[in-house]
């Protein structure tokens, strides 16, 4: 059995593009309220104007997950919310022989210790029966290599099972996307974009990337229901099978 959907408060850190933007369209659109979070100003005020009509039901706020500060500060006055939502995203694909400590530790700075934190300094605006979705990676169970990554995808799964159980009778879950057509891609050169698009046309039973509203998806799944609690959902296409 789910929870009751709609009036309902939550936030989502890295809610101004990408997967955490297609959730805050799906809460919003279910009459929920989403106060979403990014580190450019102008970015987190566009987001709430593409909400269009159901823009009063979003609050926009700055927000530097590297920055245990900036998490704090972004919290102030929230709640009590009925979920969070991290989708900490980077890009890593340094070898192990030609990674360096710096590069290797700004991996777990921006997506382990940002969600660590975040939930955190959330938890006292957090309702008793709140559910948080921290967010990995496929590569925590198929690696490509650059083993900073894949370990820091591992490091937020093992994450949500431990919360799980201190936080309980908070749920805590995990979204595990594979490669999603999103901004971050789309922002890069066309010749790099096509490539990685063929390449995971190889890489999944699907033949294509996913979406930032199948992800966000599965978020909400994890948000929604009440028997989920420990585990992580890979949104991946079939990419941990092959």
């Amino acid at each position: 059995m789910g929870t009751t959907v709609g009036n309902r408060s939550y936030a989502i850190i890295g809610g101004t593009s990408g997967m955490g933007f297609a959730l805050a369209q799906q809460l919003v659109a279910r009459g929920d309220r989403v106060l979403l979070g990014g580190r450019s100003r102008e970015k987190a005020d566009a987001a709430v104007q593409k909400l269009g009509p159901l823009g009063p039901l979003a609050t926009a706020r700055t927000v530097d997950a590297r920055e245990r500060a900036s998490i704090a500060a972004f919290f102030e006055g929230a709640g009590p919310l009925a979920g969070l939502f991290t989708p900490g995203s980077v890009n890593h694909s340094v070898s192990f022989r030609e990674d360096t400590q710096a590069q290797a530790e700004a991996v777990f700075q921006a997506k382990f210790w940002g969600q660590y934190w975040a939930v955190h300094a959330a938890l006292p605006h957090l309702a008793p029966d709140a559910a948080v979705v921290l967010m990995s990676g496929a590569a925590s169970v198929r690696p490509i290599g650059a083993p900073a990554y894949a370990a820091c995808n591992a490091a937020v799964e093992g994450l949500a099972r431990a919360l799980a159980l201190e936080l309980a009778p908070i749920r805590v879950n995990c979204v595990s996307p594979g490669t999603i057509d999103s901004e971050l891609w789309r922002h890069k050169p066309a010749e790099v974009y096509d490539a990685v698009g063929k390449t995971w046309e190889k890489l999944t039973l699907n033949r294509r990337l996913g979406t930032v509203h199948e992800a966000a998806g599965a978020a909400l799944f994890l948000l929604d229901n009440a028997n989920m609690n420990g585990s992580t959902i890979y949104v991946d296409g079939g990419y941990t099978l092959r």
